[in-house]
């Protein structure tokens, strides 16, 4: 049934859904519009809002472009090669491939945002190499995990929420994380998530003669080997493993201190300098290094451009009150009991034009809280909802699935069909439980 269901979706995806590129100039016209009409501002001030607010994420993007590039980097090296291709192996079927990088996925974005993407990425690349899958739901299965995020430990809502001083303390003073990331009714959550998603991705993995295969010589690695003849002095420099195994052991030195020493715990930049540092490490010599760079710098050129547009997007969102009239729609319809399900709808809507998981909880705070006190409802489900809410639609925005797309070498359109039925069905799983647990 799901393959009946999957298979027009897919085929309708792919012929109408145009490159992410021109989708975030679509949206960015549409929120212009929209801005326009139903907020006090006019199409000057729209425009004159849009332009200030194009580089707001520029440290993001950055952030966003070296979390792909060192992720690859490390997985281009040998020894971490041959570790994806052995846990690879567990898998003997294409069904197991499938419920395999699932898991695999939920568990690392449950661990880190940043590191579920492309950590879920690679292993599907590694699963690829060894068993005849079809690539599509393969890369859309490694994907889908990415949805548990936001009920994780680096969950944006949830660890504001739990931080001395945060902007909306003096209103619901500091709710910790076992009020919200270690609730019953989020791990009963993730643990119906771990269930359900695994088997929905593998139910819709298409018969053998309608799946699509991606071919493996694509999959390898492209590393240049080391010339044999007579080196210069500035050659034997660049080909040496000493200053890069030096340079790398000492970035792992810092590391170790941050994480023993200072009891740091993983946040983005965290990330990168652990994918970066052991990348170098490991590839040891600068020409290695940067022959894996120019394999990896490929994939990012959709991060490059478009994230300025999201970032217009979301100047446009917040700075206009769009979102905090959208917002304030659902909850002007709610109830004690239904709050955090309208929360939830309202903070999925608003994620596709602000994918930001704390600039969506600025925006969403102010209504949703008071609303939570006046209502007498359960606040910190009510903002677990809205983190939920945000992760949930994720499966569609294609802001996010940028760095999955650019490992795997795919486009939107390919994994997309297969992602609006995950987001269905998951979407029915998360209120159901938010709602009624």
């Amino acid at each position: 049934m799901l393959n009946r269901i999957t298979r027009p979706l897919s085929s309708a995806v792919e012929r109408y859904l145009p490159d992410p590129f021109v989708f975030v100039i679509i949206l960015t016209l549409f929120v212009m519009f929209m801005a326009t009409l139903f907020t006090p501002v006019t199409p000057i001030e729209t425009i004159q809002i849009w332009g200030a607010g194009l580089w707001n994420l520029m440290t993001f993007a950055m952030q966003m472009l070296l979390v792909l590039i060192a992720g690859f980097m490390l997985a281009n090296t040998p020894i971490c090669g041959k570790f994806l291709n052995r846990l690879a192996k567990l898998a003997t079927s294409p069904g197991q491939a499938i419920l395999l990088v699932t898991l695999i996925s939920m568990l690392a974005s449950w661990l880190n945002w940043g590191f579920g993407l492309v950590i879920g990425a690679l292993f599907a690349k590694a699963l690829a190499r060894q068993i005849k899958v079809d690539y599509r739901v393969l890369i859309a299965s490694a994907y889908s995990g990415f949805i548990v995020w936001h009920g994780g430990l680096a969950g944006s809502v949830p660890l504001t929420i739990a931080s001395e001083g945060h902007f909306a303390e003096s209103q619901i003073g500091i709710i910790t994380t076992e009020q919200t990331i270690f609730s019953y009714f989020n791990l009963l959550l993730l643990a119906v998530m771990v269930v359900v998603l695994p088997l929905l991705n593998r139910a819709m993995l298409p018969p053998k003669s309608e799946q699509v295969l991606v071919d493996k010589s694509k999959l390898q690695s492209t590393q240049k080997v080391v010339p044999k003849h007579t080196l210069t002095p500035a050659e034997r420099l660049e080909h040496s493993p000493f200053l890069g195994g030096l340079i790398g052991l000492i970035g792992c030195g810092y590391l170790g201190y941050y994480f023993l020493v200072e009891n740091g715990g993983l946040n983005l930049n965290i990330i990168i300098a652990l994918f970066l540092f052991l990348a170098i490490l490991l590839h040891g010599s600068a020409t290695q290094i940067l022959n894996s760079l120019q394999d990896a710098i490929k994939g990012g050129a959709g991060i490059v451009i478009q994230f300025p547009f999201y970032a217009g997007i979301m100047a446009i969102m917040v700075q206009t009150g769009l979102a905090e009239q959208i917002s304030a729609g659902f909850v002007s319809i709610s109830s004690a009991q239904s709050l955090p399900f309208w929360s939830f709808l309202s903070a999925g809507l608003v994620n596709i034009f602000v994918p930001s998981g704390g600039g969506q909880w600025a925006v969403q705070a102010p209504i949703v809280i008071p609303a939570a006190q006046a209502l007498e409802a359960d606040i910190a489900r009510v903002a677990m909802a809205v983190a939920w809410g945000d992760a949930w639609t994720n499966l569609i925005q294609p802001f996010w699935a940028l760095p999955v797309l650019a490992i795997a070498g795919l486009k939107a359109r390919d994994i997309m069909g297969f992602c609006l039925l995950q987001l269905v069905v998951t979407g029915i799983v998360i209120a159901t439980v938010l709602t009624f647990v």
